[in-house]
């Protein structure tokens, strides 16, 4: 695929065009201004709204590849490599899974987490190379992120790992990025042209933040990870976490906080452990074999106790 990028291409791009409603935005007061960015803001969930049926099309692949042991990676450049990573490395901490789990590869490498480095994203090799690195593989599950859709670092990993035989999806801000090309599951965020003309980490990094939240959040309640509302497999790993986890125990079961104290500490400072322990007045091995026995839902595990799994 030709993924050179020229004037020509550019111009044909919406992330490229003016925004008429900010045209003369150096005028303007700061009250305006905050008033300008805050209109165009409220665009954005809409144009993620009528992408739904393909981001669950896409959940479902995910959720398919974690049960067989795949893995969720993300690969971008810029703001939307730096999105990734952000998604990627608060999956641990929130839901209890392996930091290799959802990873996420950013054109530049480490250093372009805190520092730009543009050019980065030209390098087709690179992206295929950063997948070789990782044993990237057909169980797992590429999701390229590009606003423009052009970045050849992105591009040529998607194509990689399409050719690869693997579940590829693509997000970006363009009605003909490229990147949809090599992509089984395309989402296209027309969130317009932004408010600073090629400034995509407004409106057009937003959009895919929450897109990248709908995939990882709704993936990891699919798992089990999640009992009601409640992050029941965090890993308490500070003070703020460890009050929480309490917290929660006591929010899921109705036990008071002597209870939830006593089972959180039983359970090896497990949560869902811990709540399991209280719904079915079980100790901690038994509660914990239920785990092992299960998908991951504590009402599956529940179910397995009483003996009534409908499997």
């Amino acid at each position: 695929m030709d993924t050179q990028i020229t004037q020509e291409t550019l111009r044909s791009l919406t992330t490229e065009q003016c925004n008429v409603n900010s045209s003369n935005i150096d005028e303007l007061s700061i009250s305006q201004i905050l008033q300008i960015i805050n209109n165009e803001d409220k665009t954005v969930p809409y144009a993620v709204e009528k992408q739904l049926a393909i981001i669950e099309a896409l959940v479902s692949d995910i959720v398919l590849a974690f049960r067989k042991g795949g893995r969720l990676v993300y690969i971008g450049a810029g703001t939307s490599g730096r999105l990734g990573v952000l998604d990627a490395s608060e999956c641990p901490p929130t839901f209890g899974v392996p930091c290799t789990m959802v990873q996420a590869l950013i054109a530049g490498g480490r250093d372009a987490l805190v520092r730009s480095i543009e050019n980065a994203e030209d390098d087709r090799q690179a992206g295929i190379e950063a997948l070789t690195a990782i044993q990237f593989n057909a169980d797992d599950v590429l999701v390229g992120i590009t606003a423009s859709g052009q970045a050849p670092y992105v591009i040529g990993a998607m194509e990689y790992a399409r050719n690869l035989g693997s579940v590829v999806g693509a997000i970006s801000c363009n009605k003909d990025s490229k990147t949809f090309s090599a992509a089984k599951h395309a989402i296209f965020l027309d969130v317009g042209p932004e408010v600073l003309t090629g400034s995509t980490r407004l409106k057009a990094g937003t959009a895919q933040k929450l897109v990248l939240n709908m995939l990882t959040t709704a993936s990891m309640i699919r798992l089990g990870k999640v009992y009601h509302n409640l992050m029941v497999d965090l890993k308490p790993v500070n003070q703020k976490l460890v009050e929480r986890s309490k917290h929660l125990i006591k929010q899921a079961t109705g036990c008071t906080e002597a209870e939830a104290a006593k089972a959180f500490e039983e359970s090896g400072k497990r949560p869902k452990v811990a709540i399991l322990m209280i719904l079915l007045g079980v100790d901690a091995q038994t509660a914990i074999a239920l785990e092992e026995q299960s998908s991951g839902p504590i009402s599956e595990m529940i179910r397995l106790y009483q003996g009534r799994d409908t499997r």
